[in-house]
């Protein structure tokens, strides 16, 4: 399943060049994947509430191009790959517009306790979820 929202760009989000700040596509990111959750039927309190937290470990970003002050953006995020250990978020950026891409991402996630223990598999009911999702993608 991919989820998508559209976000708009605001003065806060730009820099001194008029474009957008590197750090906004990872705000954006991050918002993608707390919907991605709560799409799944798991809001970060949820889950939270179940000791499970998911920090990110890694990320991979790759700007392609900038987005501008007033654009709309859609962030795409879903599942790439379900490790037991870790999961794999597959982020894209791009204009509403005109479809041009802004960042490709793969963020890496793991799943701790709330003493930063790290589980050693992503705790159920999520691990299920990611397995699922990676074995049905999405029809084209």
């Amino acid at each position: 399943m991919k989820h998508k929202f559209e976000q708009k760009v605001y003065f806060s989000d730009t820099d001194a060049y008029g474009v957008v700040w590197h750090g906004a596509y990872l705000r954006w990111m991050e918002m993608g994947r707390v919907d991605y959750c709560q799409s799944v039927g798991y809001s970060l309190t949820e889950l939270e509430a179940r000791d499970i937290l998911l920090p990110v470990s890694s990320i991979n970003i790759k700007y392609k191009s900038s987005a501008k002050l007033e654009d709309t953006v859609i962030i795409e995020t879903e599942i790439s790959e379900f490790k037991g250990l870790t999961a794999t978020f597959k982020q894209t950026i791009k204009s509403k517009d005109t479809g041009n891409i802004f960042i490709t991402a793969d963020v890496v996630i793991v799943a701790v306790n709330k003493d930063g223990k790290l589980y050693r598999r992503i705790p159920e009911p999520l691990a299920s979820i990611f397995e699922r999702e990676i074995s049905c993608p999405e029809p084209v």
